[in-house]
C-alpha cells in the first residue's frame, strides 16, 4: 500500500475530511487502523530550531503552513487536493 502525505489548511478542514470518510470513533476521534488502512494524525510541524547545552534557545523553529497527517489506503474521495511529497517525511509508518 502507497504511503499519502497529506497537509490540511487547519485542523477543523482535516477533521471533517475524516468525519466524511467514516474515519472517527464516536468520540470524535481518528480511528488509527483497521484492516484497509491506516492513520497517523501528526497536527502541526516545526522546523529548524537550535538549543544551547542549558537548554535555552539560540534559534526559534519555524511553523510550517497546514495540519499534517500521514494515511495508508485508498485514498478517500477528495483528498487528493491535500498531498503533498515531502523531501524527507518528519514520520513514517515502520
Amino acid at each position: 500500500m502507497t504511503i499519502h502525505y497529506l497537509r490540511f489548511p487547519d485542523e477543523a478542514t482535516a477533521l471533517a475530511a475524516l468525519a466524511a470518510a467514516g474515519l472517527l470513533n464516536e468520540d470524535g476521534m481518528p480511528i488509527a487502523a483497521s484492516h484497509n488502512h491506516a492513520l497517523d494524525p501528526i497536527g502541526p510541524l516545526w522546523i529548524g530550531g537550535r538549543w544551547d547545552e542549558q537548554g535555552e534557545q539560540i534559534e526559534a523553529p519555524v511553523l510550517l503552513d497546514g495540519w499534517h497527517l500521514n494515511y495508508i489506503g485508498e485514498l478517500p474521495d477528495g483528498w487528493e487536493q491535500y498531498l503533498v511529497m515531502p523531501r524527507r517525511p518528519r514520520r513514517v509508518f515502520a
